[in-house]
């Protein structure tokens, strides 16, 4: 039966947008209420476009978090991460544009041809400003200016969530009348698999350095219920992919040391998440070039 809803309903898409290590992350994390998408210091964290939904009586609102955009990217992992960006620009009633006010800008940014060729209402964010000064609010501002027309300019801090709240108002007041577009109890269009495997993939950003994280991806191979429900248990196997042997070595460490404390610290998180607890194995496998592998891409969600 369907279900039926008032003619005061609102519904509609809101994509988010910008360079690397931005915050967009940290912004709709603050704006849902919930550890959607990994966070860390690094650029590049974010690697997929993930769908989170937030619901309310009248109002349902599909936020989409996107990869940040790379200006001259180095692999065809890179190229499809900048293609989910670019298709944000077909699907939205709204687009976020987020701007870390550190930021160097360039008037040849990928991101200007973006904003510039959309036709989607753009609201921009700039971020960070606990840490910035007003001329910087000030040279920012007039920038994006220059290029597109913003319906609205908010500042932001979205770690301390400072101005979150006034910009997810002003987002629920863009949303035009419509039915939900996704079950009201449904949060993402993501799996739990993948949860699972972007929490061991933030752990290895936090936990390692150089290009390690960059050269690796987490694809989780079985994720089983213990027979028992009262258990309350899941048994995750886990392959970690890398570039190189050297990479795996590093990886694993000096008699297991490095992936045994991957292993527990992701767990830990895991646990928290799934509220069962968790027996999890990982392997680590070398697949060379993996990251310009357009089968193993494909294989990995990498899709256009």
């Amino acid at each position: 039966m369907d279900i039926q809803f008032s003619e005061q309903h609102r519904s509609g898409f809101v994509n988010i947008i910008g360079h690397p290590n931005v915050g967009k992350s940290t912004l709709l994390n603050a704006i849902i209420g919930e550890k959607m998408s990994i966070i860390t210091h690094k650029p590049q964290t974010t690697r997929h476009r993930i769908i989170a939904i937030l619901n309310e009586d009248e109002l349902q609102i599909v936020f989409s978090d996107t990869p940040g955009m790379i200006q001259k990217p180095n692999y065809k992992l890179q190229e499809k991460m900048n293609s989910f960006v670019k298709g944000t620009t077909e699907d939205a009633d709204l687009m976020l544009l987020v701007v870390d006010l550190k930021e160097v800008l360039q008037n040849d940014s990928v991101l200007v041809d973006i904003i510039k060729k959309t036709k989607s209402p753009l609201f921009l964010v700039l971020n960070k400003v606990d840490i910035s000064n007003s001329e910087l609010i000030q040279e920012k501002t007039n920038f994006w200016k220059k290029h597109a027309s913003f319906e609205e300019i908010f500042q932001i801090s979205a770690l301390h969530k400072t101005g979150t709240s006034e910009l997810l108002e002003k987002i629920k007041e863009k949303m035009p009348l419509g039915p939900a577009y996704y079950p009201k109890d449904q949060f993402t269009d993501r799996s739990e698999r993948f949860f699972v495997s972007e929490i061991i993939r933030e752990k290895i950003l936090l936990l390692y350095h150089q290009e390690i994280p960059y050269a690796s991806e987490v694809v989780v191979e079985t994720f089983k219920d213990d027979p028992d429900p009262a258990r309350k248990l899941v048994r995750i196997l886990a392959h970690i992919f890398v570039s190189r042997k050297t990479q795996k070595g590093i990886l694993i460490g000096d008699k297991g040391s490095s992936i045994k404390k991957l292993g527990i610290e992701s767990r830990i998180d895991i646990e928290k998440f799934l509220e069962k607890k968790v027996h999890l194995e990982l392997y680590v496998k070398v697949k060379e070039d993996w990251r310009d592998d357009d089968k193993l891409l494909k294989s990995f969600g990498y899709e256009e």
